[in-house]
């Protein structure tokens, strides 16, 4: 499946940036955040209620969501997203500089039925836009949000949005995403506006936090190892949820969540996989990225941009092997994070005050042996991202296989399409990877690496 680059451009701003908001401060949640790109793939078929006689047609109407695409993604960084037509300028602030969003148009020969029949993972990446700066060591003048469109022979897209993290996280992408969307649709009333207020809530501080910190050395060193990565799919359809929240069900947790009940499943196959490792002997680190937002409501407005996340450390010993045992320990560890929680990481001395909750949090670290990371992108409504020719038939994260990588173990949690299934992203070691597949209860629950038009 070969991929040819069509076009580069900046998409810009329909009208400059007020002289007031050129300046985008970072919030100190966003300065601990590394410059990489969140993004994923959206795949959306031509429509096949569309009458067409030939080829020219499919190019007359890919042309046109070409064109809608750009113009609608003008006004969306005019009137709601301005900072993603900057740069990165430091640690603590972005440039609104109105450059505009690096925008790229590729085509493949390819079907996108062809590559959804069976999807090769490792192709993911060339559907992700480059700039030429992901190799140059420093984000300094890195832009803020990068875009790839991929047109298939069929005329079906592969959109890849990606916005950096110091901007934001999952909750700021899926916002930026579907206020993008009702503006092609001309929908205002979908459009939720964006709050700018995050470096007044949580001030930044001068230079790097991370250096301040040990923040890498605590939370991220320990669990780092280089070696080759394997990405695979584990689909669970709705009955089989049901089915894993019924086991997670005991005297120590009532009504678990979907998304408790499959990290809680998947956390102990892993996990189970490591004990045959040579030296297995300390407990292991369950770890969810939790939405602070919806913790402490009467601070943080859900359309607040910014990096409103904290690690949920759940630490589960040999002897917790039983699914309501560890989804215990995984809801005590959310528990924590409550609006007291978020209180107390504002007001004077901010840097003293995240130096204290990454010790508290670099304590529990300090007595796994090993940690799986779970990220959950099931209320983001990326199946709901509708640019005026239908939703989406599939969603993809952009990991892939043959990739060498410092840090594995990580988990990606999406819907499937009918919003009833989930499919889980696990990146792995090849060795454990290798062991998991031979898994006999998971095989019995999911379905690895379906086809997206099956599921």
């Amino acid at each position: 499946m070969d991929l040819e680059i069509i076009s580069r451009e900046y998409i810009k701003p329909s009208s400059p940036t007020p002289p007031n908001l050129r300046t985008h401060k970072l919030c100190i949640f966003d300065q601990f955040s590394d410059h990489v790109y969140a993004s994923e793939v959206q795949y959306y078929s031509l429509n096949q209620d569309i009458n067409l006689s030939n080829s020219t047609d499919i190019d007359r109407i890919v042309s046109e969501r070409l064109h809608l695409l750009k113009q609608s993604l003008s006004e969306t960084i005019t009137h709601h997203f301005y900072p993603l037509a900057g740069k990165l300028r430091d640690d603590y602030t972005i440039d609104c500089n109105d450059e505009g969003v690096y925008f790229v148009e590729a085509r493949t020969k390819s079907t996108l039925n062809e590559f959804l029949s069976q999807p090769n993972l490792s192709f993911i990446p060339k559907f992700v836009p480059k700039d030429g700066t992901e190799q140059n060591g420093s984000f300094a003048g890195a832009d803020v949000a990068k875009i790839q469109v991929t047109v298939f022979a069929c005329g079906g897209l592969a959109i890849c949005p990606c916005i950096s993290h110091m901007l934001g996280d999952g909750t700021t992408f899926a916002l930026f995403l579907n206020n993008w969307a009702a503006i092609a649709r001309k929908n205002t009333e979908e459009v939720k506006f964006p709050i700018y207020n995050a470096s007044s809530l949580f001030p930044p501080v001068g230079g790097d936090p991370k250096d301040a910190t040990p923040w890498r050395e605590v939370l991220f060193v320990p669990f780092m190892k280089t070696g080759r990565a394997a990405t695979r799919r584990f689909v669970f359809d709705a009955k089989v949820i049901a089915n894993l929240k019924a086991k997670a069900t005991g005297p120590l947790v009532q009504n678990p969540t979907r998304v408790e009940a499959v990290s809680t499943f998947l956390f102990k196959c892993i996990t189970g996989a490591f004990k045959t490792k040579p030296g297995f002997h300390k407990p292991n680190l369950l770890t969810h990225g939790v939405n602070l937002r919806p913790k402490a409501k009467a601070l943080i407005s859900d359309c607040c941009i910014g990096n409103m996340l904290w690690p949920a450390n759940a630490l589960c010993t040999e002897d917790e092997e039983e699914l309501d045992s560890i989804l215990y320990r995984l809801r005590e560890a959310i528990t924590r994070l409550n609006e007291d929680f978020v209180k107390s990481l504002q007001g004077d001395d901010t840097l003293f005050k995240f130096h204290k909750a990454i010790q508290d949090e670099g304590e529990v670290c300090s007595r796994a042996a090993d940690r799986l990371m779970f990220s959950s992108w099931c209320r983001f409504g990326l199946y709901n991202v509708d640019f005026g020719w239908g939703k989406p038939i599939w969603v993809s994260p952009t990991s892939s296989d043959d990739t060498v990588k410092i840090f594995m173990n990580f988990i990606i949690l999406a819907e499937t399409r009918l919003g009833d299934g989930m499919e889980a992203w696990v990146v792995l070691p090849e060795e454990d990877m290798a062991l998991l597949e031979l898994d006999e209860e998971l095989l019995g629950f999911a379905t690895m690496d379906p086809s997206p038009l099956d599921i």
